[in-house]
């Protein structure tokens, strides 16, 4: 599976929806998990975590290999509840360039750790933090695209 240079990729996010696959983890306590986000789109925001799945990877080893880099765990699709389809628009990219937004398709899965389970994000988060369902509604730095996912507005 060959990558895209970023100049490339820009072109692509400029023209098409990406696929991406969201993971709303929950602790044994029922809280979730966020990251603090680095990189655009959704920079300096508290989000789930996640990522794009690559062309001709299929949605299986996309999840194995997301839950491997982003939580450090050997998590299948399979262990996994499936809550639907999103659609996340940004104004921004991961270039910073101007005029050309993001819009991806996220696939959405739940996790339930187990009670000695231990996780944690990778370098595209500046921290992480578990979170209530109250909390996280009530914050203003957590974005609405993961508001979504707990606001019964939003739920599919």
């Amino acid at each position: 599976m060959s990558k895209l240079n970023d100049e490339d990729f820009a072109g692509v996010v400029e023209a098409a929806p990406l696929v991406s696959l969201d993971l709303i983890v929950r602790n044994h306590e029922g809280n979730i998990l966020l990251g603090y986000r680095n990189n655009k789109p959704a920079q300096s925001f508290w989000f789930v975590p996640g990522g794009r799945v690559r062309k001709n990877e299929r949605l299986d080893d996309a999840f194995t290999r997301l839950t491997n880099i982003e939580l450090k765990l050997d998590i299948s699709r399979q262990q996994a509840a499936f809550l639907g389809p999103y659609e996340h628009l940004y104004s921004d990219n991961f270039m910073g360039r101007e005029g050309s937004g993001t819009h991806y398709v996220v696939l959405a899965y739940e996790l339930q750790l187990a009670p000695d389970q231990q996780c944690s994000l990778d370098d595209q988060h500046a921290r992480q933090r578990w979170w209530s369902t109250a909390e996280l509604l009530a914050e203003d730095r957590v974005h609405p695209n993961t508001k979504a996912y707990f606001d019964e507005r939003f739920i599919f």
